[in-house]
C-alpha cells in the first residue's frame, strides 16, 4: 500500500521530537517507540484529513493513546533489574538529580505529568497544551501549579527548571 503524500517526509522530520514526547510520557524507551509507532499508524490512516501542520495532530494522538494505555495498565508491583542508588552518592550529582527528577515525575498523577512534559519539556504555551489536551487554559495552569507544588514538597527544587532552594 502506498503512503499518502508527504507522510514519509513528515515521519522523517518529526519523529525525533515526537519520540522524545512519547519517552517523557512513558519513561521507557521501548514503550515510547511503541507509542510513537501506534500514533503514526493512526495518523497515516487519517492523513487525508489533516490540514496545516500535522505535528500537533500526531502529538495529540500520542497523548490520548498514552492516556488509554495508562488506564489499562496493571498497577501492581513490577520487577526491576536496577538496584537503588548506593548510599553516600551526593544529591547534587547531576546523574542523581536527573534520577530524582524522573522519580518525582513518576510519582505525579498522569494528567499533571502530561501537563509538565508538554509545558516545560516540549516548551508549548499554556494555550497549546490546553488545545492538545482538550481542556481550558485554567485547567492547564492549575494542573501545572499542583504538580510544581508536589515537586517542591520533595524539598529539592523550587521550580521545574531546576532552581535549588
Amino acid at each position: 500500500m502506498r503512503s499518502p503524500e508527504g507522510f514519509e517526509e513528515f515521519v522523517a522530520v518529526a519523529s525525533p521530537r515526537l519520540l522524545r514526547t512519547a519517552f517523557l510520557l512513558t519513561r521507557d524507551p521501548g514503550h515510547a517507540e511503541d507509542l510513537l509507532q501506534t500514533a503514526l499508524a493512526r495518523a497515516w490512516r487519517a492523513w487525508h484529513r489533516v490540514d496545516g501542520d500535522p505535528e500537533p495532530y500526531v502529538r495529540r494522538i500520542i497523548v490520548t493513546t498514552h492516556a488509554t494505555w495508562w488506564r489499562r495498565r496493571w498497577r501492581g508491583e513490577e520487577p526491576t533489574g536496577e538496584l537503588p542508588e548506593p548510599p553516600g552518592q551526593s544529591p547534587h550529582d547531576a546523574v542523581g538529580e536527573r534520577e530524582w527528577l524522573w522519580q518525582a515525575l513518576g510519582r505525579l498523577p498522569r494528567k499533571q505529568r502530561t501537563v509538565l512534559v508538554l509545558r516545560f519539556y516540549e516548551d508549548l504555551t499554556e494555550a497549546q497544551v490546553a488545545a492538545l489536551l482538550g481542556c481550558s487554559v485554567g485547567t492547564v495552569k492549575s494542573q501545572a501549579s499542583k504538580a510544581l507544588a508536589k515537586l517542591r514538597l520533595d524539598d529539592t527544587i523550587t521550580t521545574f527548571e531546576g532552581v535549588r532552594r
